[in-house]
């Protein structure tokens, strides 16, 4: 994918150089620290849309939270002094964690320091509330030790959950059917594209942030695919075969190259909205909270160095021709966003991998939390210097979404580097 992309000043690459070169590095840092890798999410949702069994049998989707302090000191550095349970229950935390299971084992430490988020969240006036932050369901997730890889979730079951995002909340009418969806009548895409080159460029946008993010997904699983499986050791890595079937312009009728435009129109979105809300997090009054009061002023200021960074890209997504219309129209338009993207959520509780549905969550939460952003523009330029922020406002967790969302879409065209570099040389 080369040259200028639909609907934007910017071409590809030019992403590529500012993201690879400079973004990318810093934003990887950043994602590492205490308050960016622990996620609080409830994977115990049910399905709201369809009765849901088919839970994923494969290993790698496996979750099984260990929560450290159930475990006794003893059992964890390997004394087996404990009752037989105890050392039964351990032996299942242990196989749980060399499964891939989401492991949210926190230290004493980041226990506390994450019951202070909770309360500076609670304290804070929530613009939008998280999805069920407060049920005894919800957990702590280490991000770091559960990355997002392929876990073997797909076939009909992975197919549904897509199909149902793209058929019901894409604002696209039934009769038009999508290219290479199942089905006959398939003319190529033309009739689709006929239809989306047709709709307002809000609607349009739409369709390409939730194509933009489903190739960016598919990335993550091409790159970290389990190469090998043996009882000694798994190992992880591209697997180019699986990158061009999803692809690879002959093998999928010219529709790869489409998505991985859709990917770089996700990227700038999502870096517009990081350009946008720099002010609310330059006051002085806004801290990254873990109770160690260095490294929190230390990673504030590679914060706000990402976010200088993300306003000096010299060619933004210019979205003032979205919303652009009459006020009444605008307002509408963004409420029919706002409940379609509201629903594109709750289908992540539907989706059977675990670990998939952990990174579906956050990933949407993230984007989410973007065009929450580029939609309060005036809000944000409205926030005094000092003092609490009435009119706009965000959450620790949709903090923590936003820039886990914005580093899986940065990886994304980071690995696509990759990707080519690989074809090249096999050419």
């Amino acid at each position: 994918v080369t040259g200028y992309l639909d609907d934007c000043t910017c071409d590809v690459e030019t992403i590529d150089a500012f993201n690879n070169y400079k973004l990318f590095p810093r934003l990887n840092e950043l994602l590492e620290s205490d308050y960016f890798r622990y996620y609080k999410v409830n994977l115990q949702k049910p399905c709201p849309f369809w009765e849901d069994n088919s839970h994923c049998g494969m290993r790698d989707c496996a979750v099984q939270p260990c929560p450290s302090d159930e475990v006794p000191d003893g059992i964890r550095s390997g004394s087996y002094k404990y009752s037989e349970e105890a050392n039964n229950l351990a032996e299942e935390c242990e196989e749980a964690k060399r499964l891939g299971a989401v492991d949210d084992s926190l230290s004493k430490e980041t226990r506390q320091a994450v019951l202070q988020w909770a309360q500076h969240d609670d304290s804070s006036d929530s613009f939008c509330e998280a999805d069920d932050i407060h049920s005894p369901d919800a957990e702590y997730v280490d991000l770091l030790l559960n990355p997002e890889r392929y876990t073997g979730y797909k076939g009909p079951d992975a197919w549904k959950i897509w199909n149902s995002i793209y058929e019901e909340n894409c604002f696209k009418p039934q009769n038009v059917k999508r290219p290479l969806a199942s089905g006959r009548g398939d003319d190529g895409g033309h009739t689709f594209y006929k239809w989306l080159k047709g709709v307002c460029v809000e609607k349009r946008a739409f369709y390409r942030l939730i194509s933009g993010l489903h190739a960016s997904i598919n990335i993550h699983l091409s790159a970290r695919y389990l190469l090998q499986d043996t009882w000694s050791e798994k190992k992880w890595g591209p697997n180019v075969t699986e990158f061009q079937q999803r692809f690879d312009e002959a093998l999928t009728s010219g529709e790869g190259p489409r998505r991985l435009k859709n990917l770089y129109f996700l990227y700038l979105i999502e870096l517009r909205a990081l350009s946008k809300v720099l002010p609310f997090f330059e006051r002085p009054g806004f801290q990254l909270y873990t109770g160690n009061k260095s490294r929190d002023a230390e990673m504030k200021h590679l914060l706000l160095e990402i976010l200088h960074l993300a306003k000096s890209f010299p060619l933004h997504f210019d979205e003032n021709s979205f919303f652009a219309g009459n006020k009444k129209e605008a307002a509408k338009l963004k409420e029919e966003f706002r409940l379609h993207f509201k629903n594109i959520s709750k289908i992540m509780d539907c989706v059977g991998c675990f670990k998939c549905r952990l990174w579906g969550k956050l990933q949407t939460q993230g984007l989410g939390t973007a065009l929450k952003i580029l939609f309060s523009e005036n809000l944000i330029e409205r926030i005094p210097e000092s003092g609490p922020s009435y009119g706009f406002q965000l959450t620790r967790q949709e903090i923590v979404a936003l820039f886990n969302a914005f580093g899986r879409v940065s990886t994304s065209v980071k690995e696509l580097e990759n990707f080519r570099n690989i074809l090249q040389n096999m050419r």
